[in-house]
């Protein structure tokens, strides 16, 4: 690599935009900087005056720096990161601070806006980019410019807007490798002399990334477009009005996660240990489905299924935790996890889909000296996937023993009509035949209700589908006065609202266990023949609702002909209400129900264990009140150089935590988010424009800032406080006209401070060699017990060996050597409630005991925030070719290098990413005018299957890792036309 390095010494990924050059009046060569206007401050500034850290690409830039989506502008800017997220998600970090925070009820740390209005729960970061004028990314808080808080920053898009002056035409089309198609064009038609409107508009179709090798077949496959277009109106000259509308359509096989990881664990107790990331797949028997279909759950259920199935026995069971030699090994002991990044093994395809609209309207009114603007914006965005959860495939030979007594229940006298619903439905070929497992559907029945997907083998999946709405009315004066004084004011209310946000986990476990148990509780209960429902295990948030209102406004004061001093205030008030909750196996559905949630069983399922009597949901209601703002001196030396420093506060409002299937476990809402940033800056151009540099140092004090978890397989949200502090650059060298260089470096310390405590759900037992870290058979979680005072932890084996002894369950027993946790640490299947119950009664044979529901807490506090690379660093050249005839060919290379992070506010081995490099380059040749081009290009020059970021799965689902990665190689030509 470093032979690669030196010849690729000059690539680019600067992230300031290209300016356009000029000839001064003696003739040499300059850089016009009044081309490279941005509106961060709600009015048009040239980029080197407006004291704020930014970095702006032009339409022009995007497609130069092959900047196609938020995966490649992340590349080009400092201190900038993006990855996608384990839920349909993703996060644009600046500076450290991203989307931590993972929920319906969570704001964005980082707002998205288009034209300057902020966009809630887009899909944007799945589209590609298309006829931009321009996106401008501003690091820090932002709130008393934009409608939304953004602790980190803001991402503004500003699509092109049609133009009164003429016709214009331009058509791209492009092949490269997968097969890949796109298209992209644009026509712009003026009406009349004050009317014009524009479309549109892109297409891409291509094979897949990655391989299935169970079939062979193509998956993480594209297939998008989208469509926008606008109508500009000037029906005076003083007045202005914008129509804009846009559509986003997405149907393929993307892969939400590129690929799970885990160091398999041999006990089954942890499924993944927390020694590292091999390319091997979780022990089954951790997981919720095998545990709840196990022989050692069966068991423990014995007394109660004698007393109504004459003759019961735990042979009916899928498997044992234990692995014995009659049921054999786990379900995926056998599973091939192909090392290969871009290979997968899953009996289950993936299925993505997506839509987007948005449509906005605004009027710009020019009073003379004042100007008003009013923007209304209506939003609408679903997505739906689904994809293996194990990412894996199930032997099934151990299930035969079980299977067949099933169907022998089923032709049992008398009690054969509870049974034999359930052997039709998941065996309906008898215990040899084909499997059938529960669709993802929102009627609650799954299998049992005739939705089920049938193979070969045992399947396990999930589905994640969202469906929201959102609107928005902002309203913006600002002042142009000739004194010293000026303004802005500024209102928006904004109005969001998801009727629906569903997760699913489906496996044939889950549907085994909950029709088994349904039957028996249905003949103890002299009940019909019935299952329990939900036989998937389903978060529902019926309905997440946002509104919000901000008042806001700046004052700029120019204290001398050079000083100026910005002062903002904004008042914030957010409303959030929340309808949720949590089913698996919650109440008794009898067969033939066409929707679970109508059966009468409902009734005496409560759904929020927090307020008393029975709730069908858990309703939720918090409002949060702030005032935040910024205060800005800067100091313009002279039209060339500007000096800046800067205080603001930002805030994130908090949000309402789902509810889990273990009530109490973590509090129903998380507190807003706040920061303290101190910024600054200068921004130079030397050598009449040949040599610009920017330069930007900030800290900042977070309070409340907002990291998820997984807990009993919900997405949490804590808070948590901490320190970040970092430098960063940005040059444009151009030492001759045709010869331009970009240059782009950055620095960040990030820094836990505050002293909560939180369990690491990979290592329960907190680093401590004397704990017995323990797989509940009730629940599939974890639990540890360890000595009340740290000391000796074979008196906790003991305890767990006496009551497991007394269930038939085995003694604690050690962990592979290379597991990761500490020496001494012993492991053990058993049922955490009871040793809660019986500790205190052992505490003189065995001394104080202490049990702690899913991990023993440890300190973070001087650890790493997630997703913050300590530096990164860009670098590009581009050189102009002029052949005669107004020909020229523009070569072009980039290269990005990202430094280390950690996926995780643990910080521990499992949590780290490693720095990786991206290489681009392109040669493109241009007609006269530019009227037409050719194209052809590399990304990804070395095929760096790097990760971006991990999300580490909960302990019922076996504790591996997703992994996102940087996308292949590709490579391809291209052509267009303009007019």
């Amino acid at each position: 690599m470093g032979t690669k390095l030196i010849l690729l010494a000059g690539v680019c990924a600067g992230a300031i935009a290209f300016p356009a050059v000029a000839q001064t009046a003696e003739g040499t060569t300059a850089v016009d900087e009044d081309t490279i206007i941005v509106t961060a401050q709600r009015t048009s500034q040239r980029l080197q005056d407006v004291p704020i850290a930014i970095s702006a690409f032009s339409g022009e830039a995007l497609e130069k720096q092959q900047i196609k989506n938020a995966s490649d502008l992340q590349l080009t800017l400092p201190n900038v990161t993006f990855t996608k997220g384990n839920f349909t998600g993703s996060s644009f970090t600046i500076r450290g601070i991203g989307d931590l925070c993972v929920g319906a009820s969570c704001d964005s740390a980082t707002a998205i806006h288009v034209n300057g209005t902020p966009l809630l729960a887009t899909r944007l970061f799945e589209t590609e980019y298309f006829d931009l004028e321009r996106v401008e990314v501003l690091r820090g808080p932002q709130g008393t410019l934009f409608g939304r808080n953004a602790t980190s920053g803001v991402v503004n898009f500003i699509t092109t807007r049609p133009d009164l002056s003429g016709f214009h035409l331009s058509a791209e089309g492009e092949y490269g490798n997968y097969n890949s198609v796109k298209t992209k064009g644009m026509v712009n038609i003026p009406i009349t002399d004050t009317m014009a409107v524009r479309g549109a508009g892109f297409y891409l179709k291509r094979d897949g990334y990655t391989t299935n090798i169970f079939d062979n077949s193509n998956v993480d496959n594209r297939d998008i477009y989208a469509m926008r277009g606008s109508l500009r109106w000037e029906p005076t000259p003083s007045t202005t009005i914008d129509l804009m509308a846009y559509y986003f359509h997405e149907k393929d096989n993307r892969l939400r996660s590129q690929k799970q990881l885990c160091q398999r664990d041999e006990t089954g107790v942890l499924g993944c240990l927390p020694g590292g990331l091999p390319n091997e797949v979780t022990n089954g028997n951790s997981t919720l489905a095998t545990i709840l279909s196990s022989a050692e759950f069966f068991g423990l259920a014995a007394g109660g299924f004698n007393a109504v199935i004459p003759g019961f026995t735990n042979a009916i069971a899928l498997g044992s935790v234990y692995g014995t030699d009659v049921y054999g090994a786990d379900v995926y002991a056998n599973a091939t996890n192909p090392a290969d990044p871009r290979q997968i093994n899953t009996a289950y395809n993936p299925t993505y889909m997506t839509t987007e609209q948005q449509y906005q309207a605004r009027i710009e009114q020019d009073l003379g000296n004042m100007k008003l603007q009013v923007t209304g914006f209506y939003h609408k965005a679903q997505v739906d996937s689904s994809q293996d959860y194990n990412n894996s495939v199930q032997d099934r030979s151990g299930f035969t023993p079980g299977l067949t007594y099933l169907n022998a229940l089923a032709n049992a006298p008398g009690i054969g009509a509870y049974f034999a619903p359930l052997a039709a439905a998941l065996t309906p070929g008898g215990a040899t035949g084909l499997l059938c497992t529960s669709l993802p559907e929102p009627t609650g029945t799954g299998v049992f209700g005739g939705h089920s997907r049938c193979a070969a083998v045992p399947g396990a999946f999930d589905r994640s589908y969202t469906a929201s709405r959102d609107y928005s009315i902002e309203g913006i004066v600002s002042s142009n006065f000739d004194g010293k004084f000026n303004f802005l004011l500024g209102g928006i209310y904004v109005d969001a609202k998801s009727d629906v946000t569903d997760y699913y986990v489906d496996a044939f476990g889950l549907d085994y266990a909950t029709g088994l148990l349904g039957a028996a509780t249905a003949i103890g209960a002299s009940a019909p023949p019935s299952f329990l429902a939900t036989p998937t295990y389903r978060n529902n948030a019926a309905y997440q609702g946002l509104k919000s209102f901000g008042l806001f406004g700046e004052a700029y004061v120019n204290l001398t002909e050079k000083l100026k001093f910005t002062g903002g205030l904004r008042y914030n008030h957010d409303e959030k209400k929340s309808i949720a909750r949590t089913t698996l196996a919650s109440f008794l559905v009898p067969f033939g129900t066409a929707n679970a949630f109508t059966a009468p069983g409902l009734a005496a399922f409560d759904a929020d264990a927090g307020i008393p009597g029975i709730q069908d949901y858990q309703r939720r209601l918090v409002k949060f009140n702030e005032i935040t703002g910024r205060a800005v001196l800067d100091f313009k030396i002279d039209d060339r150089h500007l000096m800046y420093a800067s205080y603001s506060r930002g805030y994130k409002s908090g949000g309402i935590n789902p509810p889990l299937s273990l009530a109490g476990l973590v509090p129903d809402s998380f507190k807003p988010e706040f920061v303290n940033s101190f910024e600054i800056g200068s921004k130079n151009t030397f050598d009449n424009g040949r040599f610009t540099l920017n330069l930007t140092g900030f800290y900042y004090q977070y309070k409340g800032l907002q990291i998820s978890r997984i807990v009993q397989r919900t997405s949490v949200n804590d808070n948590i406080n901490a320190n970040v502090y970092g430098v960063e650059a940005e040059a444009l060298i151009r030492p001759v006209r045709n010869f331009t260089v970009n240059l782009g470096l950055s620095y960040l310390h990030t820094k836990v401070t505050g002293s909560q405590t939180f369990g690491d759900l990979r290592d329960p037992s907190g680093g401590r060699g004397d704990a017995v870290i323990i797989k509940d058979l009730t629940n599939a979680s974890n639990c540890a017990v360890a000595p009340t005072v740290q000391g000796n932890g074979a008196n906790a084996a003991a305890f767990v060996g006496a009551i497991n002894g007394s269930l038939g369950l085995l003694a604690p027993h050690a962990f592979q050597r290379d597991s990761g946790l500490a020496a001494g640490t012993t492991g053990a299947f058993s049922v955490c409630s009871a040793l809660a119950a019986y500790a205190p009664a052992y505490a003189g044979v065995f001394g104080a005991l202490t049990v702690t529901q899913d991990a023993i807490p440890v300190s973070i506090k001087g650890n790493e925030l997630p997703q913050a690379p300590v530096a990164k660093f860009s670098v590009g050249v581009q050189y102009t070719a002029e052949l005669g005839n107004g020909i020229t060919v523009v070569p072009r290379v980039d290269l990005a290098m990202t430094g280390k992070s950690y996926s995780n506010i643990f910080n521990t081995r499992n949590d780290r990413i490693q720095g990786y490099e991206q290489v681009n380059a392109q040669i493109q040749v241009n007609g006269m005018d530019d009227k037409w081009f050719v194209r052809g290009y590399i990304q990804n020059m070395f095929d760096n299957a790097a990760e971006t970021g991990h999300y580490n799965t909960d302990q019922s689902s076996g504790l591996f890792t997703n992994i996102f990665t940087l996308e292949p190689r590709r490579y391809g030509i291209s052509a267009g036309v303009k007019f």
